[in-house]
């Protein structure tokens, strides 16, 4: 009789997970806490404890179903403390013949087991299916395509799945209501609060070790609030469609000074860790609009983060991997601004955005993608900087997600292979999107002067920086004949401003996996400088 170790990562939470059907009786169900994990880019506590706790239930869960379940604990002092090792460890002090793991959502992990299959001791890999899609239909549909772009996948999956369809067209006549989901932030808002879980004894447990173990990385633990069991995720997921999805569509491109939250699902990480599948969510989504309840715009722009964007990103990285996070098409090599880890910057949307990362693992895809993201692009931050900043700082950060966002979409890092244009904007995009700029002592509308808004005089350096690579996209077209037009004096002075405010940027120390600090990241010619998102 067969006695296979199945080992479950943290992002593997699901019931139906494909290495957990069909057990032998002897096989023993792994689940491992290790220290590289947690600390090999400084996560935030709240994203180490969400995963901890979601991990030590799911445990009892198994166990429930009297299964033979082993948990490895951090604290454990015979804990490997490397995830690999410590399931080698494990398979042989059970005397089993191989270890079967499900594809991991990153490359390394990954390649780590590929590197084992033919070991002593192999190792057997597992399809995820989780997905509507696989890497494999995914790599079909995109040979060929020059440009092999989202929202061609999104059509393809919409037809597969029947989600939103009438017959053989989309409902409502139109594939993508994007246009009706960008309207401003209203003066007088009151979102709803977000549900709060009770903390049971596992749950504190694991928020005193984090608490002790990981003070000293970027994010605070008081205030935590993540779903860490499938039926907080399910509470999760009726408290948006009750309370949210109504008016998620229209205000989903909206920011707030004082509201984090505003009407998204914070249902990203509880995805990510497979505490809900995305077709259930994607169907309750559908469901409310089919009876009434929530309008077109909202179902379909929600329904296309999932359906759409988080299978696309998901198909982009495993058959793009690993020459993808190596791509820095615009030659950055800034590093990660030091604010970035405490917030200390006059720029009210800066600070708002990152303060709210710190108190919550969270900001929505707005914040990230044009304000941090933003400010990253156009001060040219190296993409491994940004992209091991989102990836430690965010709940639902996991790489197969986080870096096609970050480094194709934010930084135009992949030379356009994900968007057909840098998504870069002055401080006007922030001021018509926002209340932040009625807080700040920087005026949006100025570009030059003491009191101009930094991102106006950034963005019209960096087109001109990068004027040979973009000058020629089509969709640049427009704005590179309005910098044309401007006279040389005027370009001159914006050119100064913004080298001076470039000048006093303080880069961070890089965060090594060995949880000491080295100097301000700068990659070297031979390892190029390389590297939310779902609702």
């Amino acid at each position: 009789m067969p006695t296979p170790l199945i080992l479950v990562l943290g992002d593997q939470l699901s019931h139906d997970l494909a290495s957990l059907r069909e057990l032998p009786d002897e096989a023993i169900i792994a689940l491992c806490e290790v220290g590289v994990e947690a600390s090999y880019v400084p996560h935030h506590p709240q994203k180490i404890a969400l995963i901890f706790s979601a991990m030590r239930h799911f445990a009892a869960e198994l166990r429930e179903r009297g299964l033979r379940v082993h948990y490895s604990a951090l604290e454990d002092a015979d804990n490997a403390q490397e995830l690999i090792s410590e399931a080698e460890r494990l398979a042989a002090h059970y005397g089993c013949d191989e270890i079967r793991a499900v594809r991991p959502g990153e490359w390394r992990l990954w390649q780590a087991m590929r590197e084992r299959a033919e070991a002593k001791l192999p190792w057997r890999l597992v399809e995820d299916d989780r997905f509507f899609s696989t890497p494999e239909a995914f790599d079909a549909w995109a040979r060929g395509r020059k440009a092999p772009r989202l929202e061609h996948f999104y059509r393809l999956l919409r037809r597969r799945t029947g989600l939103l369809m009438e017959g053989d067209e989309p409902a409502g006549g139109r594939w993508n209501f994007d246009h009706d989901n960008r309207e401003p932030l209203p003066d007088a808002i009151h979102p709803p609060a977000p549900p709060e879980h009770r903390h049971d004894a596992t749950t504190q447990t694991v928020l005193d070790l984090v608490a002790e173990r990981f003070n000293d990385h970027f994010g605070r633990l008081a205030g935590f609030h993540w779903p860490v069991t499938r039926q907080q995720a399910l509470d999760e997921l009726a408290h948006f469609l009750d309370h949210r999805l109504a008016q998620f569509g229209r205000l989903q491109d909206a920011i707030s000074d004082s509201e984090p939250f505003l009407y998204h699902s914070r249902l990203a990480a509880a995805l990510n860790l497979g505490l809900l599948s995305p077709r259930e969510v994607c169907e309750a989504v559908e469901r409310e609009y089919l009876e009434g309840r929530a309008p077109l715009n909202a179902a379909e722009g929600f329904i296309r983060q999932i359906l759409g964007w988080r299978e696309y990103v998901s198909g982009l990285y495993w058959t793009r991997m690993p020459d993808y996070k190596r791509g820095n098409a615009l030659g950055a090599r800034r590093g990660l601004p030091s604010f970035f880890w405490d917030g200390e910057t006059e720029m009210r949307c800066l600070r708002r955005a990152i303060e709210m990362t710190r108190d919550h693992a969270y900001a929505h895809h707005i914040q990230r993608l044009m304000v941090t993201g933003n400010f990253a692009l156009l001060c040219d931050v190296a993409p491994e900087a940004l992209c091991d900043w989102y990836l430690a700082v965010y709940a639902d950060a996991c790489e197969w997600v986080e870096l096609p966002n970050t480094l194709g979409m934010v930084l135009h890092a992949d030379g356009g292979l994900m968007g057909s244009k840098p998504y870069c904007a002055s401080g006007k995009y922030i001021d018509r999107m926002s209340d932040h700029c009625r807080h700040c002592r920087f005026d949006p509308k100025r570009v030059t002067g003491p009191d101009a808004c930094p991102f106006n005089s950034l963005y019209w350096d960096f087109l001109e920086r990068h004027a040979e690579t973009l000058s020629a996209n089509p969709r640049m077209k427009l704005i590179y004949g309005s910098l044309s037009r401007m006279s040389d004096d005027k370009r001159a002075a914006m050119r100064e401003q913004a080298g001076a405010f470039l000048d006093r940027l303080d880069a961070a120390p890089a965060y090594s996996p060995a949880g000491e600090h080295r100097a301000g990241y700068a990659p070297s010619d031979d390892h190029p400088a390389a590297e939310e998102t779902t609702p």
